[in-house]
C-alpha cells in the first residue's frame, strides 16, 4: 500500500519522539517563595508584594508563593521575626523600603535593614500632599502660609512616625525656615485610619504616596496641592514642590530583600528572579496601572544607594528629634 506524504511525516515524528532528546519544557526559577510582609494587609508593601506574586505567577517564574505577614511599626515587629526565623532560608525573601530606615532610627532597634540581603530596589512612589476637599485651604501657597504662621497649628496626618511621610513634612518645614520639630505630624498605623481623619477635617492635611489617597482624590472627597518627586506623576496633573518654589524632593522607595545567612549563589538566584520579573508584560503593567516609577537597582549599586539613604535620613531624623 502506498504510503502518504502525510502519513510520512506524522510516523517519523512518532518515531523522533521516541528515539531523540526533547527539550523538557522550562520550569520556574522557583518551585515556591515565602514572602514576608513586615506589614498588614493592604497597605503599600503588601500592595507591592502581591504584585510581585502575580507577575511571577503569570509568567511561570514562580510556581507558588506563601504569604506571611506581620504588621506594626513601620516594619519593626515584623523584621526581628523575619531576620531569627528564615534565617538562610534560599527562597524567602521580604519586602520593605525606606520608612522601615526611619523606623529603626526612631526606635532605636539592634535589628535593622543592615540585617537583611539587599536583593533589589524595583519603585518609587511620589508622596502627594492633600487636603479634605472642603478644606478652607485651597492651594499649596495657603498650606505654606499656614506653615509659616505656625506649623503647630497644622496637623498633618501620615504613615508611622519618622517614615517617609514624616520626613517629607520635616524637609518641608525645614525648607521654608521652620524647626522640623514644630510640625504637627499625626501617625496612623494604616491608610484607612489616615483617609477617616483628613476627609473628617480631624487634621488639616495629609501625606502618602499617591496610589494610598488616589481613590479619594478621584472620589472628590481629597484636593491634592502638590507631589513631592522629581517630576510629574505621569497622568496626575498635580505640579511637584519644586514647580511651586519648595526645593524639595522625596519618593517612597520599595524593594525586596533576601534572609540573613543566604549563600553568595543563593542570593544570585533571587536577584535573577527579580530580574527576570522587572522585564516581563504583566510588572510594567503594574507599574503603569499603579503610578510606581521603575527604580530598579540591584547588587552593588543597591548596596551603595542604602547606605548613602541611611546616612541622609540619619540627617534628618535628628532634626526632627527622633535619632
Amino acid at each position: 500500500m502506498k504510503t502518504t506524504r502525510r502519513e510520512f511525516l506524522l510516523t517519523a515524528g512518532a518515531l523522533g519522539a521516541a528515539t531523540l532528546p526533547w527539550p523538557a519544557l522550562a520550569a520556574p526559577l522557583f518551585e515556591s517563595i515565602f514572602m514576608f510582609v513586615p506589614a498588614a494587609p493592604g497597605g503599600g508593601w503588601d500592595g507591592t508584594a502581591r504584585a510581585i506574586e502575580q507577575a511571577c505567577k503569570t509568567a511561570d517564574l514562580v510556581g507558588a508563593f506563601q504569604f506571611e505577614n506581620v504588621g506594626g511599626s513601620g516594619g519593626m515587629v515584623g523584621l526581628p521575626r523575619f531576620v531569627n526565623q528564615r534565617k538562610a532560608q534560599a527562597n524567602a525573601i521580604m519586602v520593605a523600603g525606606s520608612v522601615m530606615i526611619g523606623a529603626a532610627i526612631s526606635a532605636k532597634s539592634p535589628i535593622g535593614i543592615q540585617n537583611v540581603v539587599p536583593i533589589a530596589k524595583l519603585t518609587e512612589e511620589s508622596g502627594v500632599i492633600v487636603v479634605p476637599n472642603n478644606s478652607p485651604i485651597k492651594s499649596f501657597a495657603e498650606l505654606v502660609a499656614a506653615f509659616k504662621a505656625d506649623p503647630r497649628k497644622v496637623p498633618v496626618a501620615g504613615g508611622s512616625a519618622g517614615g517617609t511621610d514624616h520626613i517629607l513634612l520635616g524637609l518641608m518645614l525645614k525648607a521654608l525656615g521652620r524647626n522640623p520639630k514644630e510640625g504637627a505630624y499625626v501617625a496612623f498605623a494604616g491608610g484607612g485610619p489616615a483617609n477617616a481623619a483628613i476627609i473628617g477635617g480631624q487634621v488639616a492635611a495629609g501625606i502618602s504616596g499617591y496610589s494610598e489617597f488616589e481613590e479619594q482624590i478621584k472620589g472628590g472627597r481629597m484636593r491634592p496641592l502638590a507631589v513631592s518627586g522629581e517630576a510629574r506623576i505621569p497622568g496626575v496633573n498635580v505640579p511637584t514642590l519644586r514647580e511651586q518654589g519648595m526645593n524639595v524632593v522625596s519618593a517612597n522607595w520599595r524593594g525586596v530583600f533576601g534572609a540573613p545567612g543566604i549563600q553568595a549563589p543563593q542570593r544570585a538566584a533571587l536577584e535573577h528572579l527579580v530580574s527576570a520579573m522587572k522585564d516581563t508584560a504583566g510588572w510594567k503593567q503594574i507599574l503603569t496601572t499603579r503610578r510606581w516609577a521603575d527604580s530598579y537597582q540591584a547588587g552593588s549599586a543597591f548596596e551603595k544607594y542604602l547606605a548613602q539613604d541611611v546616612a541622609d535620613t540619619v540627617g534628618v531624623m535628628k532634626d526632627l528629634g527622633l535619632a
